[in-house]
């Protein structure tokens, strides 16, 4: 079969994305009203590291069905657009997953998804914004940069990109190299519809032509 996007409407295109970029890692994204007064918290599966210099993140919310900006977004623009220019964003496990889900939904600006879900907001070291107090890391940005790719458009994508300025690694989750261990995190991913994947059962192979070399000699733990 082959697709022609621009013949999709929007929902199957999200669709077909979602199903074929998969796993996804999940950003729990938690801010503040440039008021100061109410705490907003949203998952986010588009999402991923920018690079390490500078240290970065990246996570696209989608305009709403009217085009209007969800509170995410609002939030966190720069101060000049009207924003607090912060953000936090907190890893998504297995303890905490279903509590992650129900936090996506929508509620007006001045109910929080912290207190919907049951998750726990902290306050951040460097940062305004609230990060969630049960996941195990936790990252503590400030607005670089948004993108907005179909400005005022329903579901139209945006592209927020944020300098990390502070980092939260609960005890344990650290090995003795300094690297996390993924057992210990235990993350989840996003997959199509309404399902998730877990990362316990984990493939180390080496890089590069190495990896061909290895063969069936993969070490697999979990």
């Amino acid at each position: 079969m082959e697709i022609d996007p621009s013949r999709l409407s929007p929902s199957d295109r999200y669709r077909l994305l979602i199903g074929a970029v998969v796993p996804r890692p999940i950003a729990v994204v938690g801010t503040r009203s440039p008021c100061g007064r109410f705490l907003n918290l949203a998952p986010f599966s588009f999402f991923n590291a920018c690079g390490s210099e500078p240290m970065t993140l990246m996570f696209c919310p989608a305009n709403r069905d009217d085009g209007s900006e969800k509170d995410t977004l609002r939030n966190c623009l720069p101060a000049g657009d009207g924003g607090s220019g912060e953000f936090t964003v907190s890893v998504a496990t297995e303890p905490i997953i279903r509590q992650v889900v129900a936090a996506a939904e929508e509620l007006p600006p001045e109910s929080s998804e912290f207190a919907l879900s049951g998750l726990t907001p902290v306050a951040g070291a460097r940062v305004q914004a609230p990060r969630v107090g049960e996941s195990p890391v936790s990252f503590e940005c400030r607005t670089r940069q948004v993108i907005r790719l179909a400005h005022g458009a329903p579901a139209g994508a945006n592209i927020v990109i944020g300098d990390v300025v502070h980092v939260h690694v609960a005890d344990g989750v650290l090995d003795a190299h300094g690297k996390i261990d993924p057992g210990a995190l235990r993350a989840v991913g996003r997959m199509g519809s309404m399902c998730y994947a877990l990362t316990r059962d984990v493939l180390e192979i080496p890089f590069g032509a190495r990896a061909l070399a290895a063969g069936g000699n993969s070490n697999r733990t979990g």
